[in-house]
């Protein structure tokens, strides 16, 4: 499983076991605890998934999703402790996708969470940059045409890039993006070594990188637009 999840949640501890959670299920967690910083990840990453809470300490959660679904499709879920009936047609009228409220099954939560990334995945428009195509539903990518050969943790990579084209991603970030199957970290030497390997299948040129591109001091940035088609 891959994608970028949104958490908005103002309770810390609980946000800390819940991140905790779907990073072991591979999936690269933002958290939140406010409307703002919500908009502001929100700008920065293409979420695949978003789960708020409704009361947060500078707004409501319906209105963010209100305000999302005039400009995005993106799956959301509520998870929330306020239980009523009117409560829960608010949130779906709102324009979420699910609505859990608390206290809840962890074990039920990631479940949700895994069904509904799937159906994403698997109904997931093709992401194209230049001759490169990365399709979600398969991850795989091809080039010119033909599928790449690429490793578990290029394939990674190169998905983790292609969502976040034009930004500058640091070592460390990249590297929690690379957390392998066995949940421990790559260091920042393999990293080096998969990004000169990606180079070397993707780049007409690996000396002459027109992709992936070092930024001195600050990690590496995928220099071309993506386009979801």
């Amino acid at each position: 499983m891959y994608g970028n999840i949104l958490l908005v949640e103002d309770d810390e501890s609980l946000a800390r076991a819940i991140s905790l959670k779907l990073t072991h299920e591979h999936y690269h967690v933002y958290t939140a605890d406010t409307v703002s910083k919500a908009r502001k990840l929100i700008g920065e990453a293409d979420m695949a998934l978003v789960i708020c809470d409704i009361d947060l300490p500078d707004g409501s959660g319906l209105e963010l999703c209100a305000e999302i679904r005039k400009k995005s499709s993106v799956m959301f879920l509520f998870l929330t402790a306020l239980d009523n009936e009117s409560d829960i047609i608010s949130g779906y009228g709102a324009g979420a996708d699910d609505y859990i409220t608390k206290p809840f099954s962890m074990s039920v939560l990631i479940s949700k969470i895994n069904a509904v990334m799937k159906r994403c995945s698997n109904g997931s428009r093709m992401v194209v940059s230049g001759d490169i195509v990365y399709l979600p539903g398969e991850n795989r990518t091809r080039k010119n045409g033909k599928y790449l050969s690429l490793t578990a943790n290029e394939q990674k990579l190169l998905a983790y890039f292609m969502q976040n084209p034009k930004m500058i991603l640091s070592k460390n970030r990249l590297l929690e993006a690379l957390w392998d199957v066995d949940g421990c970290f790559v260091d920042a030497n393999t990293l080096a070594v998969n990004i000169r390997r990606l180079r070397e299948k993707i780049e007409d040129d690996p000396s002459d990188p027109k992709y992936i591109k070092n930024v001195r001091g600050l990690g590496y940035i995928w220099e071309r637009n993506c386009t979801r088609t």
